[in-house]
């Protein structure tokens, strides 16, 4: 049968309905292009210029209940929570994870003069002067933003910011402990309500719920100074989605913040604050239950535990300590420090970094020659968030272990090492020859011979700086090395053994370790080598101690604060033994006598190269 040919209309309608067709697939493609989604080269997340412009990015806050009640109303405390995201998360369903800080300085602090502090004048084991506490903190109540921080540098590479308020600080319910297990289930709380597991709700006492539905499960966490001990301390309860975090210049240890191998001893720069201190420092919270929480807290639990009088080590302390706490830690850690922070001193992050090392959790240390500050390559932070938080493989885990920013080098610029301490460190063992009120000497040891006692006065109105200066005097002992003919390289932490008898029962022990000649510069690194304190009458335990007995002799060994650094040819290293330290210690009256031991005392310190190193730099062979 013949067939006739299509009707006109007909092979219209066809022809057009495949052009709606063709047009309606171009559309679809170009809506579908048009989307923004995060965009990773080299192994980093790379700005999107759908995510740049701050106008369109959604913010809101919310109250994240805990599972737990500090302040005791009977009622689990709600924290304060802040998120700043991609409108894209709302318009286009985009899941993205989250770089999240917490801290308890945003809602304003209190004043750190010196009234408001402890008062270092006083003879060691008696009962310090009484302490004035400072007026209540003005709480800044500012919605919806807590914090402003980090928002242009994730937000436009695909990460959502999250703050929130610690404990009893600003809107955030509690009371603030300082190390206390609050501030380690507080940002718990705030990742489990990110990963679904917790309840937010739109104000602090009502049931309206809010949901995180566009978090992808996947939080990291960053921070300096106290901000970045809160990361530590939410790590250590092992909470699921916790995937990364960049501590930098962390507090690990409240002890071994205010004390020093048993020795009361205050942080760099704020002579005479304790953790009581610290607490009205960031009480910011509900004028209503801060009444509660100060008689609770500061004039209970750190009034009969902080110990002022002693400085050994307890129970309280080692609840503050989350070396203590690092059964459950599992996320992937970017730790990051100064070598010359005598605030947070060095040893914080190195102790943790050890730890981390030993349990094998995925590691690496950024460390500079620099004060307490926060600096880290966007490079390495970026790395390290983009491999574990939107989990491309970029071999981060194949990257150096340690970044050491050399002597002279930039912030950016680290040199890139197997690990720290350098692999290549030994120790090196020096002993003491006699002369100490000029400058004795430091030597290899072998040396058999008998170098005798050597005496020093205390006298806290001389700086360590003026005593390392000071070409003679009663007041230190020094020992030195000969001129360097070659640079030595120092990675690792240096060990002081020493044997020494006080006239009095209680004396300060404090030891730098120096370049010399100890110059006017205002170079960090150009004098300062490292630094150690220690109490004699913990001698044989941090946990208690015992007076002394006057002319008795006595051992003890600690270490001084970990460094890398390399020492010029040119330069000496020089030992210098003291009492109290200006800066850090308490202040007794002056003439307490220290009495050394020279032959029974000895400097370790690491080497890179190890004792061959060592005597090529300080021979004095041609």
């Amino acid at each position: 049968m013949n067939s006739r040919p299509p009707h006109r209309l007909t092979h219209i309608l066809n022809v057009s309905f495949l052009a709606f067709l063709l047009l309606t697939t171009l559309v679809s493609l170009s809506i579908a292009q048009e989307k923004s989604v995060p965009q990773f080269k080299d192994g980093e997340a790379q700005e999107v210029e759908g995510f740049k412009n701050p106008k369109d990015w959604i913010t809101h806050d919310l109250w994240v209940q805990t599972d737990f009640d500090s302040d005791q109303d009977g009622s689990p405390d709600r924290m304060h929570v802040s998120v700043t995201r991609q409108k894209q998360t709302d318009t286009e369903g985009l899941k993205v994870p989250v770089v999240y800080v917490t801290s308890p300085y945003f809602a304003g602090v209190s004043s750190t003069s010196k009234e408001f502090m402890w008062n270092p004048s006083h003879e060691l084991g008696e009962v310090p002067p009484e302490r004035n506490n400072p007026p209540q903190i003005t709480t800044k109540t500012q919605r919806p933003f807590i914090s402003q921080s980090h928002h242009r540098a994730w937000v436009p590479r695909g990460f959502a910011v999250v703050h929130s308020c610690s404990p009893g600080t600003g809107l955030s319910q509690g009371c603030p402990t300082v190390g206390g297990i609050n501030e380690s289930l507080a940002p718990k709380a705030v990742v489990d309500w990110l990963c679904g597991r917790a309840k937010g709700y739109t104000t602090p006492d009502g049931t309206d719920e809010v949901l995180a539905d566009w978090c992808t499960g996947k939080v990291g966490m960053t921070g300096t100074s106290y901000n970045g001990t809160l990361p530590i301390a939410a790590a250590t309860t092992g909470v699921d989605g916790l995937e990364a975090i960049i501590p930098i210049a962390p507090n690990t240890s409240y002890y071994h913040y205010y004390r020093a191998n048993g020795l009361v001893r205050h942080p760099g720069g704020y002579m005479g604050e304790d953790i009581d201190v610290l607490y009205n420092f960031i009480h910011s919270g509900n004028p209503e239950k801060r009444e509660h929480c100060d008689c609770e807290v500061r004039d209970k639990e750190m009034a009969n535990n902080q110990d002022r009088l002693t400085g050994d080590y307890n129970d309280f302390w080692a609840g503050r300590d989350y070396a203590n706490a690092l059964d459950n830690y599992k996320a992937a850690t970017l730790m990051a420090h100064g070598f010359n922070d005598w605030n947070v001193m060095p040893s914080h992050t190195i102790r943790i970094h050890q730890k981390l090392k030993e349990k094998g959790v995925p590691l690496q240390t950024y460390l500079h020659q620099g004060g307490h500050r926060g600096y880290v390559p966007m490079k390495l932070m970026n790395r390290w968030f983009t491999r574990y938080l939107h989990g491309i493989e970029n071999d981060v885990e194949k990257d150096a272990k340690a970044w050491v920013v050399r002597e002279d080098a930039r912030p950016q610029n680290p040199t890139p090492y197997a690990d720290y301490p350098n692999p290549d460190a030994a120790p090196v063992l020096l002993t003491l020859g006699k002369g100490g009120k000029t400058t004795g000497s430091l030597e290899l040891a072998g040396n058999t011979k008998s170098q005798g006692k050597e005496t020093l006065v205390d006298d806290v109105q001389f700086s360590g700086k003026k005593l390392a200066q000071t070409a003679d005097s009663n007041n230190r002992l020094l020992y030195a090395t000969a001129t360097l003919k070659e640079p030595i390289h120092l990675s690792g932490t240096s060990t002081l053994k020493i044997k020494l008898a006080s006239n009095k029962p209680a004396a300060n022990l404090s030891v730098w370790l120096v370049s010399l000649p100890y110059s006017d510069s205002s170079k960090l690194n150009d004098n300062i080598i490292t630094r150690g304190w220690a109490d004699p009458q913990n001698n044989l335990s941090l946990t208690e101690s015992a007076p002394l007995v006057p002319e008795k002799f006595y051992e003890l060994s600690f270490e001084l604060e970990p460094d890398d650094q390399i020492i010029p040819a040119g330069q000496k290293i020089g030992l210098m033994i003291f009492s109290s330290d200006r800066d850090f210690t308490l202040w007794p009256d002056a003439g307490t006598e220290l009495t050394i031991d020279l032959s029974s005392t000895t400097l370790e310190i690491p080497v890179v190269g190890g004792p061959a190193a060592f005597g090529k730099a300080v021979s004095t062979k041609d």
